[in-house]
């Protein structure tokens, strides 16, 4: 198998599908709210030095082998005051929000998990603790996904459905797939949830968001005062709120951390940003579950045979007719990098076209003419291909008067004589009479030119079969 490539530069592409989330919602707003208070790095919890990220100290380092007073305090907030406003501010708005708990922060502070269950917070995994995983061993992360989901389990007395590392591994998305998750968030890649193909299984994945997130209170790339963060969110509300209006219904994420938005300076900017959202007709505000039910229910995998990942038999097999009779452009485009963008009709075109291009001048005359003549002698025997012969009779050349034959003959026979090679046109494109229009026009041409314009027709042509069977 050549190489292939495994990120994913397309998605959805031009034409995403309407989410049709319920009540005909235009937009589906979802927060998250990050316990992690009591999880972070730390002496005390077996870990080689303090935290240093997410919190009040600008250029926080972490300290090795020992405490860190004002950061342990600095998430002790969180815990203390900022959840319990968040609490009070989502309970007043009466909007049931995800939680992304970590499970040793959960197992440390059983009253914040009574009240996130008693107001119908959807509790998923954060992971055992809120670490660095980039340079963790897999069988180490697997072990520590496996502890998480136990730990989670038997505080909350409920399998966690959802999963979020967020400090993650290039291993970590496929660890949480093979531990089960209905839905796997560590993504940004897009706006509405989608399925990926993960081993054997199609895991649905709900990205999520650092742009509209409160952590840019605590970063250098970020907000310094809660309008900063009130402008950005409603901004990309309205953004996604006309997409949804035009009939592109879109997710909106939300991420907070109870020791940064749970601030008093910060969170009336939330509270201002929840009215106004709430002002508007249309706006579903899901916890994450819910999306990942509504996906599963309305948008279930579907099965596909995706190009990147065919044997070379059956990669020529299925598209080594796309181009008439020339089965070697198949051939040299299944040794390109192929990825996930060539299993849609527009990039596995872009790959057959750059070999049909890249050949020679004599190699490309070959698949001139390999193509039949327009209502010529081989569709009267009935000798075209499966594909030419639909595609001939798409623009009604398969009922031609004895008038209308005669003078198709003629000019194929002319045509021919002139150029050396068969009249090209991508016949979908056109009615009989724009196909006779084009032949009288084109007759004409220098031979160079005409070369020119039935290789771009034979491209065409190869781009209207890969729609038909493709994405």
């Amino acid at each position: 198998m050549p190489d292939r490539y495994p990120r994913d530069m397309i998605g959805y592409g031009p034409t995403p599908p309407d989410a049709k989330w319920p009540g005909e919602a235009k937009i589906a707003v979802q927060f998250v709210v990050n316990y992690e208070e009591g999880g972070e790095n730390n002496t005390l919890h077996g870990d080689p030095a303090s935290e240093a990220f997410l919190s009040e100290i600008t250029g926080a380092a972490p300290w090795t082998d020992q405490r860190h007073w004002n950061m342990e305090s600095i998430y002790e907030y969180g815990s203390r005051a900022g959840f319990w406003r968040l609490h009070r501010l989502f309970t007043e708005m009466e909007i049931t929000p995800t939680v992304y708990g970590v499970a040793t922060a959960l197992a440390r502070s059983p009253e914040q998990v009574r009240a996130m269950q008693g107001a119908g917070w959807e509790i998923a995994s954060h992971g055992l603790k809120w670490v660095e995983h980039k340079n963790m061993p897999e069988e180490e992360e697997r072990a520590q996904v496996a502890e998480a989901i136990r730990l989670h389990t038997e505080v909350t007395g409920i399998r966690p459905r959802g999963w979020y590392t967020g400090r993650c591994s290039m291993n970590t998305v496929r660890l949480a797939t093979e531990a089960g998750m209905d839905y796997v968030s560590d993504t940004y890649d897009d706006d509405l949830p989608y399925w990926a193909r993960i081993g054997d299984k199609d895991q649905l994945i709900i990205p999520y968001t650092l742009d509209c997130n409160d952590m840019r209170f605590a970063i250098a790339a970020g907000y310094s005062a809660g309008d900063q963060f009130e402008t950005y969110l409603k901004d990309t509300f309205d953004a996604l709120y006309a997409e949804g209006q035009a009939g592109a219904a879109k997710m909106m994420n939300v991420g907070l951390h109870c020791r940064l938005v749970g601030r008093p300076g910060r969170v009336m900017a939330l509270r201002r940003f929840m009215e106004y959202v709430r002002g508007h007709e249309g706006v579903w505000f899901p916890r994450r579950i819910d999306i990942a039910e509504h996906w599963a229910a309305t948008h279930p995998p579907l099965p596909l045979d995706r190009p990147s990942q065919m044997s070379r038999a059956e990669f020529v097999a299925a598209f080594g007719g796309i181009f008439e009779h020339s089965a070697w452009i198949a051939e040299r485009a299944f040794d390109l990098e192929l990825g996930r963008a060539h299993d849609r009709a527009g990039g596995l075109h872009n790959a057959l076209t750059r070999m049909f291009r890249s050949a020679t001048q004599m190699e490309r005359l070959g698949v001139l003419n390999a193509h039949p003549d327009l209502a010529g002698k081989l569709a009267a025997a009935k000798r075209l291909t499966a594909e030419s012969t639909a595609e001939q009779a798409s623009a009604g050349l398969d009922a031609l008067t004895d008038a209308e034959r005669t003078k198709f003959t003629e000019m194929n026979t002319a045509y021919v004589e002139k150029h050396g090679f068969p009249f090209i046109i991508a016949v979908r494109d056109f009615d009989k009479a724009g196909i006779l229009a084009a032949f009288e026009r084109r007759i004409g041409h220098d031979t160079e030119t005409e070369f020119a314009e039935a290789c771009r027709q034979v491209e065409r042509i190869a781009e209207l079969r890969l729609q038909e069977i493709l994405p």
